[in-house]
């Protein structure tokens, strides 16, 4: 294997098992989307825009497995776009169907989030790269605390998101940092904490969602 991309503590060499925690904890991601499909079939439908977010969901976590795996460029772009993927998907929904923005208002917010992650992208080299996910991470925040100011059926479960997602973005920037001392790194603990996020971020629009596509 010839170029392959080494950005976590577990791969030390090239080849398709060389990162198996980073590899095989994406099931997070799996379990996640079968938990998401489940939940939304008790609530009768399950919606266009959920059916979405679900396959996106699963995509991220076959995509980010394969990253792991293979570890070249073609990979890592099934690893990123799905999970950009799903952050629009869901900030669109949750901005339409539970914040009833205007479409005009909800596309402006996708926009400005794109603009900010983009930016966001461009300091790769600060806090291992975690630094990207800082638009994600302060836009679920802000839902949170308006989720909790309307009293929002289960009116924790995005801040409880956030403060997942906090913790997932503490073990994906201390991997390399811990690489000394515990040689298999913490990027795998990223992906489980972020299979719980996606649940819960979903649990939050699916219990309160407006019943429309």
């Amino acid at each position: 294997m010839n170029n392959y991309i080494a950005l976590y503590c577990e791969r030390t060499m090239p080849g398709l098992w060389s990162e198996p925690l980073n590899a095989v904890s994406n099931i997070s991601f799996l379990i996640a989307a079968w938990a998401i499909f489940q939940l939304a079939r008790r609530q009768q439908k399950v919606a266009t825009g959920i059916c979405i977010l679900i396959t996106l969901a699963t995509s991220i976590g076959m995509g980010s497995a394969l990253f792991h795996t293979f570890a070249t460029q073609w990979a890592r772009l099934l690893d990123v776009i799905p999970i950009m993927l799903f952050q629009l998907g869901f900030l669109w929904l949750y901005s339409r169907q539970v914040v009833r923005m205007k479409y005009g208002y909800a596309g402006g917010l996708l926009v400005g989030f794109l603009l900010a992650s983009n930016f966001s992208n461009k300091f790769t080299n600060i806090f291992n790269g975690s630094l990207s996910y800082a638009p994600a991470f302060l836009v679920l925040l802000g839902l949170g605390l308006y989720h909790y100011q309307q009293q929002k059926r289960e009116p924790f479960i995005l801040l409880a998101a956030s403060g997942v997602f906090l913790l997932a973005l503490s073990f994906r920037t201390l991997d390399r940092e811990i690489c000394p001392y515990f040689s298999t790194g913490t990027n795998f603990i990223w992906h489980l904490c972020n299979g719980i996020l996606l649940y819960l971020s979903a649990r939050g629009l699916i219990l309160n969602r407006a019943m429309i596509d």
